[in-house]
């Protein structure tokens, strides 16, 4: 009978483990903020996944979660195109996974803007969250996202389109 005891317990404990609680952005924001409550009285920081697909933003987001990818680039056109200021040292971005749920808080800690042909492949692996051929996949990468971005509006990209390369650390969850 006691062996049976054991045994319940040990399936029960294997079947139910349950997957870790979903968190809105504002819950990991308070979370956040309670365990640095200098931030109290800043304003949410913006909410955004990386990417424009799901099974690239989840897969980025895990990156950033795990803090392989401390990088992001961007074309510094559409920052032209939209009016929004460009990332500086000090913003905080909350990044989700595609459907909206919290994975972490990032903070912007450089900003450069370099032409395509520029970036280094320091900054291609920090971007890419690998340290194999990190520029070769950044470009291969890049140079389709934007080319399929640009042709929306009738534009090629080009060696020197401005690059907008964003360093960013995680600094929640710790």
């Amino acid at each position: 009978m006691r062996y049976s005891s054991i045994l319940m317990f040990f399936l029960l404990s294997i079947c139910c483990k349950s997957e870790p609680a979903l968190k809105t952005p504002e819950i990991l924001w308070q979370d956040y903020i309670t365990a640095y409550p200098e931030y109290a009285t800043a304003a949410t920081p913006d909410v955004d996944f990386f990417h424009n697909n799901e099974a690239d933003a989840n897969r980025l987001g895990q990156l950033i979660l795990e803090g392989e990818k401390t990088a992001a680039s961007s074309l510094y056109s559409l920052y032209q195109k939209y009016k929004v200021d460009v990332p500086r040292p000090g913003d905080m971005q909350i990044v989700t996974d595609f459907e909206g749920n919290a994975l972490a808080i990032i903070t912007t800690v450089q900003v450069d803007t370099v032409p395509f042909h520029k970036v280094s492949s320091e900054y291609a692996a920090t971007d890419m969250g690998t340290t194999e051929q990190p520029l070769e996949k950044w470009k291969k990468t890049h140079w389709a996202f934007f080319e399929s971005f640009l042709a929306e509006s009738g534009e090629q990209p080009t060696e020197d389109m401005l690059i907008v390369c964003e360093r960013f650390k995680k600094v929640w969850p710790e």
